[in-house]
């Protein structure tokens, strides 16, 4: 019962730079030890896993911020290619013993990236990455990401609802039905 009242009267939501400032000054002075129990001494109202995802996915020195070089982004492409949707499993031999390790396949990605976290390059791949791989490259002459979101919008958004009805059954009446599926019919089969 004490645990479910302590977690309503954490923050969540965006990270304000005074609670960035904080963590960071904390981890400079003392290290990581355990997230769990660091953001109260902290002086954070934060779970320990809100700051260790902070930590790791923004905060850490040497984390690379801003856009994708497109060798970046070859990089992720191709990688993505290669391993598909799996997980990894790697065997690490230590002094006492084995120990498996699970990694997924941004986390085998980040590796060849230095600077870039698997969260970043998982969010840069489902937000622009994957979309640009939907249609022929080819086709498409080199644009920036805000160029082909607008051009792949323009592909997908339904028409205009403010077009005069006078033109839209001129329209309709020049197209034959013949050549249209049925609205019962079954595409996959």
């Amino acid at each position: 019962m004490a645990k479910s009242v302590e977690n309503r009267a954490l923050k969540k939501g965006a990270w304000s730079p005074e609670e960035d400032k904080k963590l960071i000054a904390y981890i400079k002075r003392y290290g990581i030890w355990n997230w769990a129990e660091m953001a109260k001494p902290a002086g954070l109202q934060r779970s320990g896993k809100s700051c260790r995802l902070r930590w790791v996915n923004y905060l850490r020195p040497g984390i690379k911020h801003g856009n994708f070089t497109k060798e970046e982004e070859e990089t992720i492409i191709d990688l993505h290619e290669k391993l598909g949707n799996r997980s990894f499993h790697v065997q690490v031999v230590s002094s006492s013993g084995q120990i498996m390790v699970e990694l997924n396949r941004w986390s085998v990605i980040a590796s060849k990236l230095p600077g870039r976290t698997d969260n970043e390059i998982k969010n840069h791949w489902h937000a622009h990455l994957s979309k640009r791989l939907k249609y022929d490259l080819n086709s498409l002459p080199d644009m920036s990401d805000a160029e082909f979101d607008q051009y792949s919008s323009f592909k997908t958004d339904p028409p205009p609802t403010n077009v005069p009805n006078a033109l839209i059954s001129e329209s309709s009446a020049a197209t034959s039905t013949n050549s249209l599926p049925s609205s019962s019919s079954n595409p996959k089969q």
